[in-house]
């Protein structure tokens, strides 16, 4: 599993961020991940607290082998 690249936000298309559900709420720990809407498939993934750092991009495949590693850890790992 490997991110496309890394970039920033301003250097991106529209993308349709969404915060992730398991943040922790009111704590500002806070992902947001989201497709690009330029029909690449892309997902792009950021820190809430800096919306104008680094973004990191993956593709559909490599998207989906970060979730299911995600999904893998035991609880305690998380």
């Amino acid at each position: 599993m490997t991110a496309l690249k890394a970039t920033t936000a301003k250097m991106l298309p529209e993308v349709a961020w969404r915060i992730s559900t398991k943040s922790d709420a009111g704590s500002g720990n806070c992902v947001e991940a989201g497709p690009v809407l330029d029909d690449t498939g892309r997902v792009a993934v950021r820190d809430s607290k800096d919306r104008d750092g680094t973004v990191l991009l993956f593709t559909v495949p490599g998207w989906k082998s970060f979730l299911d590693g995600i999904r893998a850890l035991s609880v305690e790992d998380r």
